[in-house]
């Protein structure tokens, strides 16, 4: 099963290859991993997306709190959570296809970064992973020519933070 986990850690050198050490050492794949500083500058929060059965994930959280920079973790897979990722997608433009690629950017809630009407387009989206799958699919006629995402990044829906208080 899919698992979306949080960590809170303190922004340190090492830390991230400490936590991909543990999975590695351990045998389990990291799908997706995003890191970034939260309001206190010391503290980041990852977020890791991976999969394995309950004993597997459970086994996995039980040692990255073992591990010194770690200050929090948390499975939020079983909450109410929300989970979005960005995509920037650079697209082949000319102007027979321009109008229509608006157009599509436009009935999808994506944003025009750039755009060189003689040649290319980059289009940043951000939503759920079928969204952004769904819309590249629908971009692959126009001739991708390249494209990065973020992989998702999560946060539960009720009020209770995650946080280091």
């Amino acid at each position: 099963m899919r698992h979306t986990i949080t960590v809170l850690v303190e922004n340190e050198f090492g830390v991230l290859t400490r936590v991909a050490g543990l999975f590695s050492a351990r045998g389990y794949n990291i799908e997706s991993l995003n890191v970034a500083p939260i309001q206190d500058k010391t503290v980041s929060r990852m977020t890791i997306v991976t999969r394995g059965d309950e004993r597997a994930i459970e086994q996995i959280k039980k040692q990255l709190n073992k591990l010194i920079p770690v200050i929090k973790v948390e499975d939020i897979s079983h909450t109410v959570h929300l989970e979005r990722e960005m995509l920037l997608v650079k697209v082949a433009a000319c102007s027979d296809s321009y109008d229509a690629l608006l157009a599509l950017a436009e009935s999808s809630g994506a944003n025009i970064v750039t755009d060189h009407i003689d040649s290319h387009m980059i289009i940043e989206l951000t939503g759920k992973a079928e969204q952004l799958d769904k819309f590249l699919l629908a971009l692959t006629p126009y001739g991708i020519i390249a494209m990065t995402r973020t992989g998702p990044v999560g946060m539960r829906r009720d009020a209770k933070g995650f946080s280091l208080g």
